[in-house]
Parts: C-alpha cells; structure tokens; sequence
C-alpha cells in the first residue's frame, strides 16, 4: 500500500505528464527496464578524453591542447549565464547580479590559470610545434566572439580608429567589418584579409551576423540600461558590472598577454597577427560598460598593467 509521500509523488506526476499530454503508468513502466545511471554515462569521461589529437611527436603539445578545450568549456560555461540574463523577460537586480558573479569567477578563474600554460609547457618544444598548427590560433574562438557580443553594444566593439565616425546602424556586416579583432588580420587601407580572418569567416561569419542582431537589444549592457533606474543604482549590481568588464578586458587579456609574450617574444602568433597590438586593452581599449567607469578609468583604461 503507498505510503501518502508516495501518494504526493504519484500525484506530481500525474499533474506532470497529464499536462503535456503523456500517461504516467506508461512512463513509470519504463523505468522498470532502465538501467541505473552512471557517472560515465552522465559525463561521458570516455568520449571527453579521446578528444585530445595530438599533431606532433612534442609531448607538450597535449598541455596546450588540454588547456585549450578547457577554456572552451568554460566559454560555454560564460555564455549559459549570460543567456539566461538576456532571456529573461522582467529582469531584477539580485538576478542580474548573481548570474555576473557567476560569469565573473569563471572569468577569474581563466585569467589565473594562465601560469598552466604560461609555466607549464617546455619553451623549445612549443616553438616546435606552434608551426605545425599555422595558421590556427586562439583568435579563432567563435565563443569568445559570442561572449563580446552578448556582453555589450557593437560600438564598444568597434576598432577604436573608426568607432567616433562609423554608423553602426548601416548593417551588421559594415559594423563586423570594423569590429576591433579584424585588425588581427585585416590591412583597412586594402581590406586584404590573411588566411586566419578568411577561414574564421568562412566557417563562423554567418552565424556572428545572426547572433549580432540577436545581442543587439538583448547584450549585458543593453539589459542593464533597460533596468529602472532605482535597480541601476543598485551598488552590488555595479560592482558586478565594473568587476566582470575589468576582468574580461583588462585582466584576463593581460593574463593571455604575458603568458604569449614569455614564449612569442617578438615574433608573430601563428596566426600571423601583430598580436601585441591586437592583445593589448590600451591599444583597442575595449570597455563593455563604459558610463560605469569615471572619465579617469576610461583615460587610462589597461595602461596600468
């Protein structure tokens, strides 16, 4: 005979499924032939650790792969957070604020693990296999790309050159040509673009049109500003806002910086990218939320590291 607990469950799903048009007795019959879950079933720990191919015969090769796909993880991790705030129709401080934290320790937690690849990988051995992955390069991340347009407005992420002139409302693919990345490997007096740009657009330009008008009116800063101006005077929720934009344009990208420079020196990334200019936040001075920054901060945005 159930117990009334039971009674109270079976009663959920009976609420549950008769609400999506399904049989419970159906249901609970299937679970009788299932098999009990597994933590490799769930995480699939087998499939995740045959994905590092190595292209080489230089062991520290592995490191680099590894601790690239963890920050792809992360990313996902960064943009699941961020998409609940850009989805969320009546948006409240506490809400934004947690999710900003949230995104901000993954941010965190990138930019201290730097010292995994920066001090974790043989000098000799990388400069032997980094020409074997030309011209691939970490500029090609398509989620990071997504990240920067769900976190702010397109002129924020316009190349600074161009930014005070441009109208960014002519089409998304005349504000894509001027974001600040395409310096990386786009001459602007010719507009000759190298073998990194082209085959980043060729694989990833179509959906970065689509997901530009989707962050358009939904990005971080936008969503913010639409608050009323009670919840935008919200000091926690400023903090949050000022600690992820420093995190993720200034930290972070100093992080990768110096990590690049201890074993780049001079020289160009695989890519084939001025990487110095390109990386450095005082050169591009890329700033999500730029009216929560005094006109000093913004004066001397990443010329302080």
């Amino acid at each position: 005979m159930a117990s009334e607990k039971q009674e109270e469950i079976l009663n959920r799903l009976d609420q549950k499924f008769e609400a999506i048009g399904q049989q419970t007795n159906v249901h609970l019959e299937g679970l009788v032939w299932a098999n009990p879950i597994t933590y490799w079933d769930y995480i699939l720990p087998d499939a995740l650790l045959n994905l590092q191919i190595k292209r080489t015969t230089q062991p520290d090769e592995m490191v680099f792969i590894m601790y690239h796909q963890i920050n792809e993880l992360l990313f996902k991790m960064i943009l699941w957070e961020i998409n609940q705030v850009s989805d969320t129709e009546k948006l409240e401080a506490a809400f934004f604020t947690e999710k900003l934290r949230r995104i901000s320790r993954y941010f965190d937690m990138l930019s201290s693990s730097f010292s995994i690849m920066g001090d974790g990988m043989e000098k000799e051995q990388y400069m032997k296999f980094r020409n074997t992955l030309t011209p691939a390069s970490g500029f090609q991340s398509a989620q990071y790309r997504l990240i920067e347009f769900s976190s702010t407005e397109l002129i924020n992420l316009i190349d600074y050159r161009f930014r005070a002139n441009i109208d960014i409302n002519n089409s998304y693919e005349h504000a894509y040509d001027h974001l600040y990345w395409q310096a990386a490997g786009k001459d602007h007096a010719t507009g000759k673009k190298n073998t990194l740009i082209t085959l980043f657009e060729k694989r990833y330009k179509n959906d970065f049109l689509t997901m530009m008008e989707k962050y358009n009116t939904t990005n971080l800063w936008t969503r913010f500003k639409q608050l009323p101006d009670k919840v935008k005077e919200d000091q926690s929720l400023i903090d949050a806002m000022r600690h992820y934009d420093y995190t993720v344009n200034v930290t972070w990208v100093m992080a990768h910086y110096n990590a690049a420079g201890k074993y780049l020196g001079n020289a160009e990334a695989t890519g084939g990218s001025d990487w110095q200019k390109y990386m450095h936040p005082k050169y591009q001075r890329r700033i999500f939320f730029p009216a929560l920054w005094t006109e000093d901060e913004l004066k001397n945005w990443g010329s302080k590291v």
